[in-house]
């Protein structure tokens, strides 16, 4: 700017510059050669804190809202902040909020799914299934910083894992081994009937003991005497009527006492 006078401070009043309480460069009594004056002015400006739960202003010609902070007595202290930067320049009848922030670090353990392996195994009939391995879940450890802002908790940030444990996968072998339909000596009898009386032709029925299952009520002994695997109840409806008539012609009617006359129409 070009001014007329000789002073500082003339040329503040000339350009109408509150000096009163400014932070000048250089003092308002030097004299202005006619080369010319560089001159920082920095005005007095009310800035208002808000810090633990009080309200603090303060009239300041800081360059930053960080030497303001300094000039209202409030400490920043770890991972405290302020809701604008620190460096910005402070504007007149600004609010700035002191932000109190405290950090932890928590670690949890998750489960690792395992994967399931499945294996075609021509030694058993088809639709029938056997766990020849049990799956185990692996252990991941995942590291999580949790930060609270003047009190009010944040959403835990996840900063790390570790996997402690890898998981085993479950081996299931599945047959494709082609069931067979005939058995001499047992291929006319009324099986629907025998099956419906039995377990209500649920392929899937275990009475109230937990002992008996299938179609045709099997205990697990029974069953694997013919040639089953696991528990009658799992095996397909085929494959259970397939070894209902092998039993039927080693034994006759006789393991259903109740039901075995259907057979017969």
């Amino acid at each position: 700017m070009w001014t007329t006078a000789d002073t500082v401070d003339g040329a503040l009043r000339q350009l109408g510059v509150r000096a009163e309480g400014a932070y000048l460069s250089v003092s308002r009594s030097a004299a202005i050669s006619r080369t010319g004056l560089a001159l920082d002015v920095r005005t007095e400006r009310a800035v208002t804190f808000l810090a633990d739960g009080r309200e603090r202003t303060v009239r300041t010609n800081a360059a930053t809202v960080a030497e303001a902070l300094d000039e209202a007595g409030i400490t920043l202290g770890g991972e405290d902040t302020t809701s604008v930067p620190g460096e910005t320049f402070p504007r007149d009848g600004q609010t700035v909020t002191v932000l109190r922030i405290t950090g932890s670090t928590q670690t949890r353990e998750e489960a690792v799914p395992y994967a399931v392996e499945r294996v075609r195994d021509p030694a058993l009939f088809a639709g029938t299934e056997v766990v020849e391995r049990q799956g185990v879940p692996g252990l991941r450890r995942i590291t999580y910083h949790l930060r609270s802002v003047n009190g009010v908790r944040q959403k835990p940030r996840r900063t790390g894992e570790e996997l402690v444990r890898e998981p085993v996968s479950r081996k299931v072998r599945v047959g494709t081994r082609a069931l067979p339909t005939s058995v001499a000596g047992a291929d006319g009898l009324d099986w629907g009937a025998l099956a419906a009386c039995e377990s209500g032709g649920r392929p899937n029925a275990v009475d109230p003991s937990g002992t008996y299952g299938g179609l045709y009520q099997f205990d697990p002994g029974t069953w694997r005497s013919l040639g089953g695997s696991g528990v009658a109840q799992d095996a397909p409806a085929a494959e259970q009527t397939f070894r209902a008539k092998k039993l039927y012609v080693q034994r006759g009617a006789g393991p259903w006492p109740h039901c075995g006359r259907r057979l017969f129409g």
